[in-house]
C-alpha cells in the first residue's frame, strides 16, 4: 500500500470514530477540537477526511498479492 493511501486511511479511521463518538455520545471531537462545525478549520478537517475516503475507494478493487 502506497504512503498516500496509508495516510488516507488512518485519517478516515480517526474520521469513523469522530463519528462513532457522534452517534454514540453527540460528540464531535473535530468541533471540539477546532471550533464550531461553521467553523473554517473545522470544515478543512471535515473535507480533508472526505477526501481521503475518497482516496481509499480503491482499496475495494486492490486484489491481495
Amino acid at each position: 500500500m502506497e504512503t498516500l493511501q496509508k495516510v488516507a486511511l488512518v485519517l478516515v479511521i480517526i474520521g469513523a470514530l469522530n463519528w462513532g463518538l457522534v452517534g454514540l455520545f453527540q460528540f464531535d471531537l473535530v468541533s471540539s477540537l477546532f471550533g464550531d462545525a461553521d467553523n473554517v478549520i473545522a470544515r478543512i478537517v471535515y473535507v480533508i477526511i472526505a477526501i481521503c475516503g475518497i482516496i481509499n475507494i480503491g482499496l475495494l478493487f486492490k486484489h491481495d498479492e
